[in-house]
């Protein structure tokens, strides 16, 4: 039997105990919580310090919540992690220094991905990454279906290590630099630009070059964000 909880940010209280539980396997995914009732005896908090615990709990991807039901534990993964950051990382990217730490993070990221992808692609996953800069080649010209072919692109790198976290980190970051891309890729002869690296860090990863295909992948990420700011200054 929990104590009875201080009267202040219990519904945060709450939230502590409950997760502690979680994390300790006390409480494992597909279980039932107790009822609403039940928790606010034994916390001794009213309703709506318990909906409030539990609706966070919910946002943090712990507890699915269904009318007509009790609560149950879930277990989170990899994707409601990301899209629990997003709201902080938007308020990041409103501001430059933002957008630059962002820019970083993406470069120390994308380009530890393509020296695994470099170390450990298969012939399959060649392929498929020769597919995704054959649709980059065909869409140069047509801003959309190049900017999807670019995202395509990438998004096939970060594939290569099998790593479901991998891939949901990449394709929100992808989402939260979504301006830099549309900015940088509506310039003028920028798609042949992005498109010839991407044939560079294609052909390193294919050699199996893991350095090569480090020094490529940075390359093309210093030129990309060189040229968001430069467009950017002149619109000022």
């Amino acid at each position: 039997m929990s104590p009875p909880l201080k009267r202040s940010r219990l519904f945060e209280q709450v939230v502590d105990i409950l997760e502690q539980r979680i994390r300790d396997r006390e409480l494992v995914a597909g279980a039932e919580l107790p009822s609403e009732r039940q928790l606010m005896a034994e916390f001794g908090v009213g309703r709506t310090a318990i909906r409030e615990a539990l609706f966070h709990l919910q946002r943090a991807g712990l507890v699915d919540l269904r009318a007509g039901s009790r609560a149950r534990i879930t277990a989170p993964n990899a994707e409601v992690v990301m899209t629990s950051l997003s709201s902080s990382a938007k308020y990041l990217l409103s501001d430059d220094n933002g957008v630059r730490h962002f820019q970083d993070a993406r470069a120390l990221f994308e380009t530890g991905l393509a020296r695994d992808a470099a170390r450990n692609a298969t012939a399959k996953d060649i392929r498929y990454l020769s597919d995704a800069l054959d649709a980059n080649y065909k869409s140069i010209g047509d801003i959309q279906r190049f900017e999807d072919s670019d995202i395509t692109f990438h998004y096939a790198i970060a594939t290569i290590p099998k790593n479901p976290i991998y891939v949901v980190m990449h394709r929100a970051i992808i989402d939260w630099l979504v301006d830099q891309r549309r900015v940088t890729l509506s310039y003028p002869g920028q798609n042949r630009v992005a498109f010839d690296a991407h044939v560079a860090i294609f052909e390193a990863i294919k050699a199996h070059d893991p350095e090569l295909a480090d020094a490529r992948m940075r390359s093309h990420l210093d030129q990309v964000g060189k040229l968001y700011w430069k467009v950017r200054r002149a619109a000022k």
